[in-house]
């Protein structure tokens, strides 16, 4: 999956069974938690992560994301689609 097309924007990206998104307090930052694994966020990864629910569409992302940091939806979609490929790559995202 690495294009954008009508069927891939209604994909929901979930976590795994045994990853969750966690805020470490102790550091001041978001985690991607998994058995024996931990993936520091970057504030924008933090910001895509805490909308994968479950429940949101991808689209449904691409646009929350668009619209809080005004930006072209294009890129926004091209940069989460990229995000989440690289972590399915390492089973910590579900497409």
């Amino acid at each position: 999956m690495t294009e954008m097309d009508a069927e891939t924007l209604t994909f929901v990206p979930k976590f795994p069974r045994g990853v969750r998104l966690k805020h470490d307090e102790a550091r001041q930052e978001w985690v991607l938690l998994a058995p024996e694994r931990l993936i520091k966020c970057d504030p924008i990864a933090a910001a895509v992560l805490q909308l994968c629910d479950g429940k949101r569409s991808l689209s449904d992302i691409i646009t929350a994301l668009a619209e809080q940091y005004k930006a072209d939806p294009g890129v926004i979609g091209r940069d989460v689609l990229a995000l989440l490929n690289g972590l399915k790559e390492k089973k910590m995202v579900q497409l």
